[in-house]
């Protein structure tokens, strides 16, 4: 159950972050800064975006508990979430889950540090991320050991997005465009079948079907 619940939190967590695509993005970002400059814009954008992601691990429940959001209610919806943004993945779109928006990317490009934004958020800590999330959070809610799987899958996740980053041109280079949507294609078939699978739960767990 514990190696179950880890595989499924890095794997949602890694298809919903996207780390080789958010540092081929910031490679982009940042063609004019020294290896200096991205390199701190790197750390400083992890460690941001995993303070607002552990924040919704902690909170997030607590706060959907005050608004009378159950989990059957959170599972259906955030898996038709994800599955929104898997679809923009396996057909190489860009959306505002998981990526910048055209106005935003446009924004980016006049800043000389995008470490707050865009990079801590929304391409690491976006949207999508933040209900997968509280999503994984509620599913382990009241069993501690699973909670903290969770977080550490989090942590995890985060370090690959900094390797990533600190490889960013190299990866760039080395994949190109079109090794870049091979990679989201599939890994956005794979988040499609988790999010499925999140609504049959979430509509399961309703009393719906019975």
């Amino acid at each position: 159950m514990n190696l179950e619940t880890a595989l499924l939190a890095f794997t949602t967590l890694f298809a919903t972050i996207s780390p080789v695509d958010v540092a081929a993005l910031f490679a982009a970002l940042t063609p004019g800064t020294t290896p200096r400059q991205r390199r701190v814009m790197a750390i400083k954008g992890t460690l941001i975006a995993a303070a607002i992601l552990l924040v919704f691990a902690i909170f997030g429940n607590a706060v959907l508990s005050s608004l009378g959001i159950g989990l059957p209610a959170l599972r259906t919806a955030g898996g038709i979430l994800l599955l929104l943004i898997s679809i923009d993945m396996v057909f190489a779109r860009t959306s505002g889950g998981t990526s910048t928006t055209d106005d935003e990317t446009e924004e980016a490009g006049h800043k000389n540090d995008i470490s707050v934004f865009p990079l801590a958020t929304p391409l690491i800590a976006g949207p999508g991320t933040m209900g997968a999330v509280i999503l994984l959070m509620a599913q382990v809610a009241g069993d501690w050991h699973r909670e903290i799987i969770v977080v550490g899958a989090i942590i995890a996740v985060l370090i690959v997005t900094l390797a990533m980053l600190l490889m960013a041109g190299r990866i760039q280079k080395l994949l190109g465009v079109t090794g870049l949507n091979v990679i989201t294609r599939v890994v956005g078939v794979l988040l499609a079948a988790l999010a499925v699978q999140f609504i049959f739960d979430g509509i399961a767990s309703s009393g719906l079907l019975g």
